[in-house]
């Protein structure tokens, strides 16, 4: 008999079967695919009866294609997917719970920060089980600060403020480009949770962009343009590759690009980004290990895809050379970061704020949010005003989704 999710089949952490192959599909298109492709090897050099495919795509065509693949029967039986996308999926009925594996593992959340652990959750049920955690950080050109005489890495507005001045005054005209798309969204929902805003409803019923305290983490971001530390139009991915030229000083930007950076030569260090208002909160994402439905169709494939769930959570340390932030507490205690670039951020991990598990709430973000908060960041519209008519926007959406979506 198939064990089906959720009907209490235990987690043995071995397959004894026959030969079986399994669709394992990522997103890990980046400094990270290496890493993972090398612990997917010594997986398979493990478990001689486990044949793991990877398919590795980008993240955008990842969530475009794996419901409609898992759907057809095509799709992964296995993969890993963003901590704001298992909601989405689970109430699809793309993916199934995975509390049995959690439970063999031994994985409770004392191992792992809060907000991470309880957004794996959707309807009482775990879809996930998390690998890292990956946030926004701040980059900064350590020639750029050396020659501008700044020998403490800023920490709040006023420290920031008065390194981009000392910056100008060196001559480097705009130190920090502001991004009107990626990842400026991010640094808006930053700036909003450090000023106390909460900007979706935890029912997801609502959003509310224009806030007080959220509106202020927009004119912020506005008024570095227009006091003169940025370009006026930074195109998506232009801020990071011009902090790689050399051409600015300062980015915020994702731990990710920590192996980018040291393959780059650039000369730079990496530090929190810093608190502008008044609460240490950085926006953070986690990557999650995922079963689908089309793998509990085969009783052999779905007990080799919890063990490679499994032991791909016991190799989070080493998974850490990605430049990620092993999700486990017990990990990160090993020591395992103590000469990583990305060290210094883990030590911020209970600031970082993760998305509610709201099924569709990354679509609400594209169609309502980012486009509005470009439009406030170019200066073609008040940040007032766009974000208040985003507001209704996403909420409207929002309201949908808990139709659709049975909420």
């Amino acid at each position: 008999m198939t064990p089906r999710p959720g009907d209490g089949a235990e987690f043995t952490g071995d397959y004894t079967g026959p030969a079986v192959e399994l669709a394992y599909w990522n997103g890990f298109t980046g400094g990270d695919g290496p890493f993972m492709q090398e612990l997917v090897e010594q997986f398979m050099a493990e478990h001689e009866n486990i044949t793991v495919v990877p398919n590795t795509i980008q993240w955008a065509d990842f969530y475009q294609r794996v419901p409609a693949a898992v759907n057809a029967g095509e799709g992964p039986d296995v993969g890993v997917m963003h901590l704001d996308q298992l909601a989405t999926n689970a109430a699809r009925n793309v993916i199934v719970p995975v509390d049995s594996i959690a439970e063999g593992l031994g994985l409770s959340a004392d191992d792992f920060s809060e907000e991470v652990w309880e957004a794996g959750v959707y309807e009482d049920q775990r879809y996930g089980i998390p690998l890292d955690v990956h946030s926004l950080a701040m980059y900064y050109n350590t020639e750029h600060f050396e020659e501008a005489g700044i020998t403490e890495v800023p920490t709040d507005e006023e420290s920031f403020m008065a390194a981009l001045d000392a910056l100008q005054e060196a001559g480097y005209e705009n130190p920090f480009w502001m991004p009107n798309q990626w990842p400026g969204h991010l640094m808006y929902l930053s700036l909003a949770w450090q000023n106390g805003a909460e900007v979706y409803a935890e029912d997801g019923s609502a959003a509310d962009f224009a806030s007080p305290e959220a509106l202020e983490g927009a004119e912020w971001q506005r008024s570095i343009i227009e006091e003169g530390y940025s370009p006026s139009d930074v195109a998506i991915d232009s801020q990071y590759a011009a902090f790689k030229n050399g051409e600015n000083s300062i980015t915020w930007d994702g731990i990710w690009q920590i192996n980018d950076l040291e393959e780059s030569g650039v000369p730079y260090e990496i530090a929190p980004v810093p608190t502008i208002f008044d609460e240490d909160a950085i926006w953070a994402n986690s990557h999650n290990f995922f079963i689908t439905k089309q793998a509990t169709e085969d009783e052999n494939k779905y007990q080799a895809a919890q063990v490679f769930i499994g032991w791909m959570s016991e190799q989070s340390a080493e998974w850490a050379g990605s430049g990620m932030i092993p999700a486990r507490q017990s990990v990160r205690d090993s020591g395992v970061l103590d000469d990583a670039p990305q060290g210094v951020i883990a030590e911020q991990i209970e600031t970082m704020r993760f998305l509610p598990p709201v099924p569709g709430l990354g679509g609400v973000q594209a169609e309502a949010l980012e486009p509005a908060l470009s439009e406030a960041i170019l200066g073609r519209s008040e940040p007032a005003t766009a974000l208040e008519r985003a507001s209704e926007q996403a909420t409207e959406l929002m309201e949908q989704n808990l139709e659709s979506f049975g909420g």
